[in-house]
């Protein structure tokens, strides 16, 4: 189960949002060792580097850059999210494919309303040795 702070629930729907219409990505770092489950803390947005509708890209060089500043504050990468502009949020073969922390939460955000739920889907995956498993939710006003 992924448990995640209001707050960093809302800057993701946001940033996904906003870059509609093209896909959103970014990562929320938490504290290494993470715990059981991982806790996100802190909102890291990235740039699209492909600026695409249809697919996302780290920029090599950001990424580079983030992951020496999680090295130098001693955290992880507890999710790395995108968002899908035209379909649902559920992991396509490419997202599978760059799926390379398994011990990360992959949060999928859909700017499409393809289920008539409403404005947008918020939905977790684990992905492990190319292996979708869905997880819960859970959205708290802060940890305890």
């Amino acid at each position: 189960m992924l448990t995640i702070t209001r707050a960093l629930h809302d800057q993701i729907v946001e940033h996904a949002r906003k870059d509609h219409p093209d896909e959103a990505c970014g990562v929320l770092a938490g504290p290494t060792p993470a715990p059981a489950d991982g806790r996100p803390e802190r909102f890291v947005p990235m740039l699209n580097a492909a600026r695409s509708p249809t697919f996302y890209e780290f920029d090599s060089t950001d990424l580079l850059k983030l992951y020496r500043e999680l090295d130098d504050r001693d955290e992880e990468p507890v999710v790395i999210y995108h968002s899908h502009t035209a379909t649902e949020a559920y992991p396509s073969r490419t997202d599978v494919s760059y799926a390379n922390e398994p011990n990360a939460h992959y949060v999928l955000v859909s700017t499409a309303d393809t289920d008539d739920a409403g404005p947008f889907q918020f939905r977790s995956f684990r992905i492990v040795a190319g292996v979708i498993t869905e997880e819960e939710v859970e959205v708290v006003d802060a940890y305890k």
